[in-house]
């Protein structure tokens, strides 16, 4: 019913940047929060940061000063431009929205396939 589809991920040094993107398609009414979470190896799925339809704003501690999250409502797409990197920062990175679905007028919570982001040198 609903894809995501994300790119950007990769390779980069420490204090390097990447930008990552999701275009969320299929039966879609409306979509309200977007958002990107990140599943370090070994470690649990934790928030990075997430936008409302709005455009509010909330980030992990962990991330604040150095990623900003933005989406296109028309172009359906959420982004995440992230700079100073660190190794720390390496993960699997998921976008994550909430969507009215068209053809069942119910709500739901979709994932992307995840990316992966390693910061080494």
């Amino acid at each position: 019913q609903v894809q995501l589809v994300e790119s950007g991920g990769g390779l980069v040094q420490p204090g390097g940047s990447l930008r990552l993107s999701c275009a969320a398609s299929g039966s879609i009414s409306v979509i309200s929060d977007m958002g990107w979470y990140r599943q370090p190896p070994g470690k649990e799925r934790e928030l990075v940061a997430t936008i409302s339809r709005g455009g509010s704003l909330n980030y992990a501690e962990s991330v604040k000063g150095r990623f900003t999250i933005s989406r296109d409502n028309a172009k359906n797409t959420v982004y995440l431009q992230m700079n100073s990197l660190k190794p720390e920062d390496t993960a699997v990175y998921y976008c994550n929205t909430r969507v009215l679905v068209s053809t069942t007028q119910k709500w739901g919570t979709y994932w992307g396939q995840g990316t992966q982001v390693t910061v080494s040198s």
